[in-house]
């Protein structure tokens, strides 16, 4: 058995708490550009999971192997599981599922956590945005939406009726129509690590 984490909706996803995050002038680094005993530049960064999911598949089965090296950082972004609408809508849940589960397991060993969001098309909304507490600082990723960008459009503003998020750390260029308090990341100055 999995640890148990408070859960919310009709699905019983694990719920990731709210936490506080000063987010005047951070910066990410990819969880693929990570490494054991990171330098003291790099482990003031946050760690996101905006990349192919085979970087980081092993995280959900074997959360313990990772934490160590996690841990040396200042945040951590949850796992950015895909949710493509091509996807059995059941593999949508299950990836948003353990998205939330990490997250929910990262916090009860003490560390910041934002939850990740990402929806597919409609039929998603029924539980892509369960387990995050309103109001929170939530993150966003915009690589691979441009080519649907009405979708995206659709699926964001859902997003900011429901969770009503403080703030959006936003990963890559975000649309000029998008609102809310925005924190914009260049997905290049990510990939720029101090080694």
């Amino acid at each position: 058995m999995r640890n148990s984490f408070a859960t919310t909706g009709k699905w019983g996803i694990p719920l990731v708490k709210k936490q506080e995050l000063t987010t005047q002038n951070i910066m990410l680094v990819a969880c693929s550009d990570t490494r054991a005993n990171d330098n003291e530049v790099n482990k003031k960064k946050g760690v996101h999971f905006f990349v192919d999911d085979y970087r980081f598949s092993g995280i959900y089965d074997n959360p313990e192997r990772t934490l160590e090296r996690y841990s040396q950082y200042a945040f951590l972004l949850t796992p950015d599981f895909s949710t493509y609408s091509d996807m059995d809508l059941w593999r949508q849940l299950e990836s948003v599922a353990k998205n939330r589960w990490v997250g929910a397991y990262w916090q009860s060993k003490g560390k910041t956590v934002i939850p990740t969001i990402s929806w597919s098309d409609a039929r998603s909304f029924e539980f892509c945005f369960d387990g995050v507490e309103q109001r929170s600082t939530v993150a966003v990723g915009m690589i691979g939406c441009k080519h649907s960008r009405i979708g995206f459009m659709r699926g964001y503003n859902e997003m900011l009726e429901r969770l009503q998020p403080e703030k959006i750390i936003v990963f890559g260029s975000p649309f000029p129509e998008m609102k809310g308090n925005i924190v914009s990341i260049d997905y290049q100055s990510s990939r720029k690590v101090v080694r």
